[in-house]
């Protein structure tokens, strides 16, 4: 018997190629990025950018540009940062953000772990209601905090009702330590949405197999949670150390006598002094340091996954 005859052998596929079938007028397969749809009509891409670029540098790259010129005023940075305003502006303002970020972070953490960990009635609403507060501008809470230890507030109120005093005791508002209280009570939610977040992506099997285990709550959370939430916690540390360093409504809502921050500072030269050259040498000092933070905010969220 005759044996059949055999056509050339295939040569092998290549190591990683995708075997495909062939399919009678199919178009050929494209690579990677061919056939990309566009929406450029035919003009180069990159003009699609000029329109935002020429918006962003007018509005805001332009105004920044004659900040920075109108602090190269000669004498103005050395008249600046010899003056013991200045110095003292800045001092306030970096104590007052350092400490109302570490309020935040202790306060954040305790009232997330209640909210994610202790189940309690309207646990759910609490947690949805956080994005509520974040919509809040700093003014109204620092205009609640004046309807309750203010000079007339509430707080005082009972206790000359009750005392039959012609004052109440409660005048900590006009001081360094009602700005830090209202910063503490806006930016809270701050640190708590991300914490909460964390805490929701969390196994709860670690926690179930950590208190089957005898392990106490205090120390579920701090070997448990807390290796987990550090990076969410720095993330929300971080933003709140930035916006607290630019904060302006709550001390001026406050009132607070002797507290003068960068913001303070910037509005009394350029608005009651007239000084321009000294309140955009502030604002420049402002702005470096918001922009070193903001670097580190960035740093840190994105080893958070934020």
């Amino acid at each position: 018997m005759a044996s059949p005859v055999r056509g050339p052998a295939a040569a092998p596929p290549a190591p990683g190629a995708a075997s495909a079938p062939s399919v009678p007028g199919a178009p050929p397969a494209r690579g990677p990025g061919e056939g990309r749809a566009t929406v450029t009509g035919g003009v180069p891409p990159w003009t699609w950018a000029l329109p935002p670029v020429a918006v962003l540098a007018l509005v805001f790259l332009y105004p920044l540009a004659l900040v920075v010129r109108e602090s190269l005023t000669p004498g103005a940075y050395t008249e600046v940062f010899a003056s013991a305003a200045f110095r003292e502006a800045l001092v306030t303002t970096v104590w007052l953000a350092v400490a109302s970020t570490a309020g935040c972070l202790v306060l954040g953490l305790v009232l997330a772990l209640i909210v994610a960990f202790v189940p309690f009635p309207g646990g759910k609403a609490v947690s949805k209601s956080i994005d509520v507060f974040l919509s809040f501008p700093s003014f109204l809470i620092t205009l609640a905090l004046l309807f309750l230890y203010g000079t007339v507030g509430m707080a005082n109120g009972i206790w000359t009702d009750l005392t039959g005093d012609q004052t109440g005791p409660f005048h900590f508002l006009n001081t360094p330590w009602g700005v830090l209280l209202a910063e503490i009570t806006y930016f809270t939610p701050f640190v708590m949405r991300p914490l909460l977040a964390a805490f929701s992506q969390m196994e709860t099997a670690q926690l179930e197999v950590a208190s089957s285990l005898g392990a106490r709550p205090l120390r579920i959370v701090r070997q448990v949670i807390l290796p987990e939430a550090l990076p969410a916690l720095a993330a929300g540390g971080s933003l709140v150390l930035v916006l607290c360093l630019n904060e302006f409504g709550i001390v001026l809502f406050t009132g607070a006598k002797g507290v003068t921050t960068l913001p303070m500072f910037v509005y009394g030269k350029a608005i009651l002094e007239s000084d321009y050259a000294a309140a955009c040498v502030v604002a420049v000092v402002n702005v470096a340091l918001s922009v070193g933070l903001y670097v580190l905010y960035r740093g840190v969220s994105r080893r958070a996954g934020a």
